[in-house]
């Protein structure tokens, strides 16, 4: 029976361009909906640009230009990456359009009307200079607990410790470094905890959430659900809450409601179409998300959706991060890219496959090492898969006039052997585990590459030729479903594989025991090239960059006053120590500390408590060679003594620890 299945991916936020982090999402989800399709199910792809809040307002401010031209002109930037990878989208919308009013304010007030809203006066950080309230991420300060400085008003990145941003100390504005005040505002809530029943139901249910996600779910619940603020203070991009004055809907409420908003504009001239799925729940609803942001869209987005009249979501698919050579991305070292700047150096789909040979159904973090990508993609698809085509497709064929026969009893079972494999290929494909589906796609191709070897037709020609062309012609065949398997992953190069045997662009797993014979066989072109190491350190070298910060502004770009200058004498008091990290391990109760040990040579071992447990897993850390400051005052905390600090740059999962030198060995001093 032929399924109906809409599915998401999670949308890009129109305040940057497209990286490889954002692909691992957008190729993975095209997979599978490339893989429904080819097996007949009627599936539809739809995504948007996230184009509301504060950070496009001032992005918008600081170009002089307003938010509707800044989103417009990032949507089309993003959808540009996006489908250079080859990802089809049957609509890429924007969540700053009519329909996606329509349904904030529609699903609002029908969670008012069911009493899902409340109302009450929260304090708020306030900024008399650029008139506006702040968000957390806009205040800036000295962390009340460790006084490290420069921290975020929610949370120290050094001590983990989380705070109200009223509680800073010396607090200063993030866009014209003025201190804020404190302003009373009313705040609408929406009592997610209404729906802890009903939630806990929905995610108890095997299809809906992997176990990894269920359990991390489960997790929230024994904590308890807290009501959720859904209103922010103008002046904000977004759509104001209606009845309300100056205040608008939170980001975050109606990004997920731009599913529905890229769908309905999509099904336009078809409500029952779109109410199918919506409403009535005769289709499927499958999203793609990062583990990230699985609060808002396995407890947040299905509670919104049960306390408004809509169906709940098929399936939440929950993926890891992507880290490049065992490191989260790093602009410092180049591997913070851009799609726009892999698209102008390598081959797009060689991406989709590695990725591909690597993903699984969980949620488990994939790192892009390009040693293993070179090593992978020339050996198993142009050495192998591509290998099957050139050496029988070229030469041998121009011999035959191009022609193949009908297929012999031999080729027959050598094409079963490979056709024998497809229920194993579909089970996988369903259930994401693509890389069990290349493993199985190389096995087989190692098998019809024996198969050539040992009929050795280029050898074969020269006294037999109708029994080469039985040869050529089976083995062509199985490039033929090979082609087939692969399509959802490669499908430019499944497309070309097509092209050249004359079977046409709609072969598919519905035709995959078709037979390929008495025919001519097209002229042979190149397929696909061996990755170019060359092309890569050219790629990293062009994604590296230095943040120069003009003077008298600070890191938002606002002028400000040269004040905790230090001299030459003061830099030479720092001791800067090559540490090896012996230990690692999480620091319960804190969501951001680590605490490592650090061997310094002569110097001894040192503990620290470092702010890094959103980029840097503690079993990574261990052996890891590290510059230290290693003559720091020790530092009482909650949680035990920081006897020196670790250097890194940027923040959040894009920062990265300083390595040393590989020559360097534990205890030497950097000067």
């Amino acid at each position: 029976m032929k399924r109906k299945i809409l599915v998401t991916t999670a949308l890009p936020y129109a305040n940057g361009p497209i990286h490889l982090g954002h692909l691992l999402e957008g190729v993975q989800t095209d997979i599978w909906v490339r893989f429904q399709k080819s097996t007949g199910n009627e599936t539809y792809l739809f995504c948007a640009d996230d184009t509301h809040g504060t950070p496009v307002m001032l992005a918008a401010k600081k170009e002089n230009i307003s938010p509707e031209e800044l989103v417009g002109r990032i949507q089309k930037e993003h959808y540009r990456d996006l489908t250079g990878f080859h990802i089809q989208y049957d609509n890429y919308y924007t969540t700053n359009s009519q329909e996606n009013r329509m349904f904030a304010e529609e699903i609002y007030l029908n969670l008012k009307q069911a009493g899902h809203i409340s109302v009450r006066e929260i304090e708020q950080t306030y900024c008399e200079f650029d008139k506006m309230f702040l968000p957390d991420r806009f205040i800036r300060g000295t962390c009340p607990k460790c006084k490290s400085p420069d921290q975020y008003g929610d949370g120290c990145e050094v001590c983990g410790s989380n705070y109200s941003p009223k509680d800073l100390i010396d607090s200063k504005c993030a866009i014209c470094g003025n201190a804020p005040v404190l302003r009373n505002s009313k705040h609408l809530f929406f009592r997610l905890q209404n729906f802890s029943e009903k939630l806990l139901d929905w995610i108890s249910d095997e299809n809906h959430v992997q176990e990894g996600a269920k359990n991390k779910l489960i997790e929230w619940f024994n904590q308890g659900l807290q009501e959720w603020d859904i209103s922010r203070d103008g002046p904000y991009f977004g759509f104001e809450i209606p009845g309300e004055t100056g205040k608008y809907f939170y980001v975050w409420l109606d990004a997920p409601i731009g599913y529905m908003a890229s769908s309905k504009n999509f099904f336009k001239d078809n409500a029952n179409i779109f109410d199918s799925f919506w409403r009535t729940g005769e289709g499927e609803i499958v999203h793609f998300v990062g583990k990230d942001i699985l609060y808002f869209h396995a407890l947040f987005w299905p509670a919104m959706l049960m306390g408004s009249g809509y169906r709940t979501p098929s399936c939440v698919n929950v993926h890891g991060f992507l880290t490049v050579n065992g490191e989260k991305m790093s602009k410092s070292r180049g591997t913070f890219i851009k799609a726009s700047t892999f698209l102008k150096y390598l081959d797009p789909e060689h991406f989709r496959f590695y990725l591909a040979s690597k993903l699984g159904p969980g949620l488990d973090d994939l790192d892009l090492n390009f040693d293993e990508f070179v090593s992978r993609v020339n050996s198993d698809l142009i050495g192998n898969l591509i290998n099957i085509l050139s050496r029988t497709g070229t030469s041998i064929l121009d011999k035959l006039d191009r022609r193949i026969g009908k297929i012999s009893k031999e080729g027959q079972a050598l094409v079963l052997e490979i056709i024998h494999s497809e229920a194993d290929i579909r089970r996988w494909y369903e259930e994401k585990s693509y890389n069990k589906v290349i493993r199985e796609i190389s096995r087989l191709g190692d098998i019809v590459n024996r198969y050539v070897n040992d009929k050795a037709p280029w050898a074969l020609i020269k006294t037999d030729m109708e029994s080469t062309r039985e040869v050529v012609g089976a083995t062509l065949n199985c490039a033929r479903v090979l082609a087939i398997y692969l399509g959802p992953v490669t499908p430019g190069l499944s497309a070309k594989i097509f092209r050249f045997l004359g079977v046409g662009e709609n072969t598919s797993f519905l035709n995959l025991n078709e037979y390929l014979e008495n025919t001519k066989i097209n002229p042979y072109e190149i397929l696909s090239k061996r990755v170019d190491e060359k092309a890569i350190e050219n790629m990293i070298e062009e994604s590296k960059e230095t943040t120069k910060i003009p003077e008298n502004t600070n890191a938002a770009g606002a002028k400000t006053e040269q004040t905790g200058l230090i001299g030459i004498g003061d830099l030479a008091k720092v001791e800067l120590r090559v540490g090896q990290i012996t230990e690692a391990q999480n620091v319960e109760g804190a969501d951001k500390l680590l605490n490592v040990k650090v061997d310094l040579g002569e110097k001894g071992i040192k503990n620290v408590f470092a702010g890094i447990k959103s980029a840097y897993k503690p079993e990574e850390l261990v052996g890891l060679r590290v510059v230290v400051v290693a003559n720091l005052e020790p530092r009482k905390m909650k949680f035990g003594v920081s006897e020196a600090m670790l250097l890194a740059s940027g923040s959040g999962e894009t920062l990265s620890l300083f390595i040393p030198h590989r020559s360097a060995n534990p205890g030497d001093l950097l000067k």
